[in-house]
């Protein structure tokens, strides 16, 4: 079985900043990433799973539970299943999933909506207000935007199947064309890139390592979608990893803001 360190050693050179009465998503900086992590990722006969969920700057240094997001997951036939009840520690979220037949089950957060902010253009990117701290620039029209974040991993037990691997169709999401638990180091893995169920081409991806909080190399590799929405990416080293893509765009009708910004994490265990 691929086994991780345990959720207390990872979190022990954490220094909590944040009070008890901070609300989730008040002050996350939008640098930070969400993410769902299993302690398994192959559960060989086991029947359930721990994970643990958190905002974090760096790939899984949990520093902010994630709370109001609606985990669930997907069974090997793609039906959405329940997982148990949530603990909400200051800076992770842990619950445990059910697993009662065998096959590929996908753990996710679920599309969360978080905190609204400002947002405006320049040189033809997006610029939120706090990412620079100051006003916009002269001329510059701001828009309000909400956070959605969207964070899933693979979980096997038995033999590997396909049915948690079909896409939502909704917001900003990851297609595992390699199975993701049977990614191996030193072999690339592809994937596509949706959004709304579409191929989103052009868009910047990045890989990160857990093991880089230790060496220092925190970027496994970078790729951006082609056309088709298709990107690959190759862990060099084994261990765990993190993909992260994001997408700006415009809100769909009745949405609490005329714009969003798309969070999307997978984490997979290379071999």
């Amino acid at each position: 079985m691929k086994r991780l360190m345990s959720s207390a050693a990872r979190i022990v050179s954490i220094v909590a900043v944040l009070s008890v009465g901070v609300s989730l998503g008040a002050g996350i900086a939008s640098a930070h990433m969400p993410y769902v992590l299993p302690t398994v990722f192959d559960v060989g006969k086991d029947d359930h799973v721990t994970v643990e969920s958190s905002f974090a700057e760096d790939a899984f240094v949990p520093e902010v539970a994630m709370r109001d997001a609606p985990f669930h997951l997907l069974r090997p036939d793609g039906a959405r299943g329940d997982v148990g009840p949530v603990t909400y520690l200051r800076d992770l979220s842990v619950f445990e999933a059910d697993l009662k037949g065998d096959g590929t089950y996908r753990i996710t957060t679920g599309q969360r909506a978080g905190r609204k902010a400002t947002m405006y253009r320049e040189d033809g990117k997006w610029v939120m207000r706090a990412e620079n701290g100051g006003p916009a620039p002269a001329g510059a029209t701001p828009v309000e935007v909400q956070s959605m974040t969207l964070a899933d991993a693979y979980v096997t037990r038995g033999d590997i199947t396909q049915g948690a691997l079909k896409p939502v169709g909704t917001a900003l999401e990851i297609q595992a064309v390699t199975h993701p638990n049977s990614i191996s180091a030193g072999s690339a893995a592809d994937f596509v890139l949706l959004f709304d169920g579409k191929p989103l081409a052009g868009a910047d991806i990045t890989l990160f390592r857990s093991a880089g909080v230790h060496d220092g190399r925190k970027i496994a590799a970078t790729a951006k979608s082609d056309a088709a929405g298709r990107f690959t990416l190759k862990p060099d080293d084994a261990g765990t990893y993190l993909i992260l893509a994001r997408h700006r765009a415009a809100a769909p009708a009745g949405a609490e803001t005329p714009w969003r910004s798309y969070t999307y994490t997978l984490a997979f265990d290379a071999a």
